[in-house]
């Protein structure tokens, strides 16, 4: 099984934090569109036959498409590529563009999923990330996508936004909970240097949490999320029963995609490929008949890596067998002190030759997988 990803690179506007490749200028959108299209063509045997059963649209904004240019991205994925069933379907949708006329197009089209930029339902924290929409269009957008019919709809949150104490971030769980989405995504606010903030943080205006506050929020993000009966099956993922994000999830998992524009990445198993970040070379490329993109074959080092830092975010942890199996590389006989003393601290368990992080754990997950990496030098 397989994945596609479709990057629409376009946003009204640019949120302060956001380092993902974007325009706001959208007047290119039909040429991009169309590029993408050709670039579907060109990259129709990168899967290698592999059935597709996720595709997502991210970006950027995609709920900027309008209905002809979105129907003939999904309908050229589905005469090239051959779908498993009834294919996830993922929109990332901001609350500003979710009326109820677009909703009803999506559902014509055949997007089964939402995934909606909320980040807060606080109104000077959306103002400070210079988001487009409203704490009150924030909520509606919600209700109303799930009274057309979206039932299978998640909501993306950020934490450790600069405030006076814990309680608008438990404000905005409450809200979250209250509108019942059937899945959470919450992400740490992370400065990143090619953004707003960044520029701020560079010239001393910035104001930047810091990391024990991070940790708290996000201890009272998953203890408020599995109260309410949602699983913790990844750092950032949360879900009601069943409703894991398919694409997401096969990332983690190391399975194939294929990422389409600009500055997309893809996944073939063996190597990844990026997609030039600059729209007009996409352009200039795909005009050609050709693609603009850099290709890097994973060693036998970043694959075990890989393996061991996606894992370990997960709920279903790193399979140990599998590395065996696979790379002929025995992680817990390379490293069964530090796993041992893991398991003592109780920051990992060992289960059915998995090793999966605690809650403990999993607030360190990005040093613990450090330490286990591979190196060349082994």
């Amino acid at each position: 099984m397989a994945g596609i990803y479709l990057h629409v690179p376009f946003c009204k506007q640019a949120c302060h934090y956001c380092d993902f490749h974007f325009s706001t200028n959208v007047k290119h959108r039909p040429a991009v569109v169309q590029a993408m299209v050709r670039e579907l063509t060109v990259q129709r045997d990168y899967l290698g036959g592999d059935e597709v059963d996720t595709i997502y649209l991210g970006g950027g904004t995609p709920s900027l498409l309008t209905e002809s240019e979105l129907a003939q991205l999904l309908n050229t994925v589905y005469h090239l590529f051959p779908t498993k069933g009834a294919p996830e379907i993922t929109l990332e949708a901001n609350p500003d563009d979710m009326t109820a006329d677009r909703l009803a197009v999506w559902l014509k089209t055949g997007v089964n999923r939402l995934s909606v930029g909320i980040q807060s339902f606080y109104e000077p924290h959306l103002r400070y990330l210079n988001r487009a929409h409203s704490a009150k269009e924030a909520i509606r957008c919600v209700r109303q996508a799930q009274q057309v019919g979206f039932d299978n709809l998640s909501i993306d949150l950020i934490y450790a936004i600069p405030a006076e104490d814990h309680r608008i971030w438990e404000q905005d769980l409450a809200q979250a909970i209250a509108l019942n989405p059937r899945h959470i995504s919450a992400y740490c606010l992370t400065i990143e240097e090619k953004t707003v903030f960044g520029r701020w943080r560079q010239q001393g205006k910035l104001r930047v949490v810091g990391d024990e506050v991070a940790a708290e929020q996000f201890d009272r993000l998953t203890g408020t999320l599995v109260a309410a009966g949602y699983e913790a099956y990844e750092v950032s993922n949360f879900c009601q029963p069943g409703a894991y994000a398919r694409h997401n999830t096969s990332y983690w998992q190391g399975k194939k995609y294929l990422g389409i524009g600009p500055s997309a990445h893809s996944y073939d198993g063996e190597s990844r490929q990026y997609n030039v970040p600059n729209n007009a070379k996409y352009l200039r490329a795909l005009e050609g008949g050709k693609l603009a993109y850099e290709r890097e074959v994973l060693s036998r080092y970043d694959r075990i890596n890989e393996r061991v830092m996606t894992g370990l975010r997960t709920k279903w942890g790193c399979d140990l067998a599998q590395l065996k199996e696979t790379e002929h590389y025995d992680l817990y006989e390379k490293n069964r002190a530090y796993l041992n003393q893991l398991v003592a601290e109780q920051k990992a368990t060992m289960r059915d030759n998995h090793l999966v992080l605690t809650h403990k754990g999993r607030l360190l997950a990005d040093g613990i997988a450090e330490h286990l990496f591979l190196i060349d030098s082994e």
